[in-house]
């Protein structure tokens, strides 16, 4: 037990310290002007810390939200049931029923995380609008989840369990992901381009005059 409290010691002062260092470097990226070093270094270090320090304590709540919406249209169809104080949902069809729980990777956390990440130093924006377009990004991302899952269960729901792995791994994951190459292209491909000036030329200036 002694063992064990001196060795999460142990990586707290050490996270801690790594913590000051990352603080550190990023504060000479940003006086230097490095922007490309400061925005690769500022998102890994902003996902990685978040990882560690805050995954266990997000992953249940955003589990309970994800099984909850999804819940929605179980209740509706009947064809499957949420319980989603456990992020647990149960699915019956026509050969047999399968229980699926929401863990760390279906709760959709790293996706947020890595999305968050990338926007906290993303100077296109200035810094309320990254915090706006967090918050509906969050958002968007908790639904575009809901509706994968929605979709699997649907699919189990129809098709048998033996379809499970197909829904899941392939059909889910293609939903979630278009989904999100949408949310992507919206928050941080479209408005580099539309904000891009070169010499006296800009995207934006082009639109205001149209």
């Amino acid at each position: 037990m002694r063992g064990f409290i001196l060795f999460n010691m142990v990586n707290f002062t050490v996270s801690i310290i790594l913590f000051i260092v990352w603080i550190y470097i990023l504060f000479v990226l940003y006086r230097t002007d490095l922007k490309f070093w400061h925005y690769i270094v500022g998102s890994i270090g902003t996902f990685i810390f978040f990882m560690t320090f805050f995954r266990e304590l997000v992953t249940m709540p955003l589990a309970r939200i994800v099984a909850a919406l999804a819940g929605i249209v179980g209740d509706l169809t009947g064809a499957y049931h949420a319980f989603y104080k456990y992020g647990v949902i149960f699915i019956e069809s026509f050969n047999d029923s399968i229980t699926v729980r929401i863990d760390l990777e279906c709760s959709g956390i790293i996706e947020i995380t890595i999305f968050v990440s990338l926007l906290a130093f993303f100077r296109v924006y200035s810094i309320p609008e990254r915090v706006y377009i967090g918050i509906i990004g969050v958002m968007y991302t908790i639904f575009s989840n809901a509706i994968r899952l929605t979709c699997i269960c649907l699919m189990i729901h129809f098709f048998g369990t033996n379809f499970y792995y197909m829904a899941h791994t392939v059909i889910g994951r293609i939903i979630f992901y278009v989904l999100q190459v949408i949310l992507y292209f919206m928050v941080f491909t479209k408005p580099q381009v539309i904000r891009t000036k070169v010499g006296s030329f800009s995207y934006r200036k082009k639109d205001k005059e149209n």
